[in-house]
């Protein structure tokens, strides 16, 4: 079993306060949330009650329910998993009464739809919750299951394939796992939602997106190809991002003239996802996209370390209406961290010079495969 980052993270936050918190894990379908918490019970060894708001029985009984009801169900557990929480109707209100009437419980609750859950838990669990954020399998995990050397060797399937836990530990069948989880499994939450009315036209946008990748987006040009309204399409790639298929990179523009303002560029968070997507599995060495696919790949890379590291940094990418462009930035403490991403080892990455007399620069670099680990760790 691969261990994930989280882990341990997670496990200092067991029965570590006076008045116990509920642990929320978030993250997109099938990117382990479920093994995760199963590894931490297997660690722990404490006594536990594992519920699935997929099953409707579980719906049905924690919809409306009382603190004495919810002792009589956990009895003499002392560990709550609420798997698929979205699913349950009140689900804020009834973790809510776990955490104030049932001070010897420590409750977990997981959800592939951020933004419902977002919207149950806001409110309800103010004060009263922990947050966390899992990603599909990440270069780090690789390097702490088998090696650096290892998992270098490995960094072009990577970039074909990506990191879902399926697919990296059934070798051979890569394809056809992500055809499947491409689908509209991996879309299921986004489908139910009474907003996401037209599913044809969320599998356009998609593939627009992932045809854009790496490039900066225009909503109104998407539109356009697709022949829809913009703000359908804002709709959906906001509601695309809070369920972890993609996220969005914004431009800097706080010192120079003619910065571009409100530029955006979108990534996937896995890169297999985004090749089903296009129907495209062809090895590196054949391919158009390469260098795209490194730089999704090693931004994504870098964001997934961030977050679970919990690092204060604000990332970017930069460029000017005269074309001048640093392909990834990260702000700390009001210096600047400059990286360029280049996929042959043997190019040289050059630094706007307007860039460098207008900002505060802690660090430039340039980031290729020989290296990345100096970049991602």
């Amino acid at each position: 079993m691969i261990k994930r980052q989280l882990q341990d993270t997670i496990q200092k936050y067991f029965f570590n306060d006076q008045r116990r918190k509920a642990i929320l894990i978030f993250g997109a379908r099938q990117v382990g949330k479920t093994t995760l918490l199963e590894s931490i019970v297997q660690k722990t060894g404490i006594s536990h009650l594992h519920l699935n708001g997929d099953e409707p029985d579980v719906r049905q009984q924690l919809e409306k329910i009382t603190s004495t009801q919810l002792k009589m169900l956990f009895g003499n557990h002392k560990l709550i998993i609420i798997d698929e929480a979205q699913n349950i109707t009140n689900i804020g209100l009834t973790l809510k009464l776990i955490t104030d009437k049932i001070k010897d419980v420590q409750v977990i609750a997981t959800g592939s739809s951020a933004f419902e859950l977002a919207n149950k838990f806001s409110e309800s669990l103010t004060g009263r919750k922990y947050e966390f954020h899992l990603f599909p399998l990440s270069f780090k995990e690789m390097i702490d299951n088998h090696g650096l050397l290892e998992e270098k060797r490995l960094l072009k399937h990577r970039l074909v394939y990506g990191y879902y836990p399926e697919i990296v530990t059934n070798p051979g069948m890569e394809g056809k796992l992500l055809k499947l989880l491409a689908g509209s499994y991996l879309y299921k939450d986004l489908l139910m939602l009474e907003q996401i009315k037209k599913p044809v036209l969320l599998e356009k946008i998609l593939a627009a997106l992932a045809l854009q990748l790496g490039s900066e987006v225009s909503y109104s040009e998407i539109a356009n190809t697709i022949r829809a309204d913009s703000n359908t399409v804002e709709k959906y790639i906001d509601l695309l991002e809070k369920t972890y298929i993609i996220f969005r990179l914004p431009a800097l523009n706080k010192n120079v003239r003619n910065e571009i303002r409100k530029g955006k560029k979108i990534y996937f968070w896995d890169n297999g996802i985004r090749n089903a997507i296009v129907g495209n599995f062809q090895p590196v060495q054949s391919r158009a996209d390469t260098g795209a696919l490194w730089e999704n790949f090693i931004i994504c890379e870098r964001l997934k370390n961030n977050r679970y590291n919990e690092s204060d940094a604000k990332s970017y990418f930069w460029r000017t209406t005269q074309q001048q462009e640093i392909d990834y930035i990260e702000e700390v403490n009001g210096a600047y961290h400059l990286f360029e991403f280049k996929w042959n080892e043997k190019n040289d990455a050059r630094f706007s010079k307007t860039f460098l007399r207008s900002y505060k620069i802690a660090s430039q670099k340039l980031v290729h495969p020989g290296n990345l680990e100096e970049f991602i760790l």
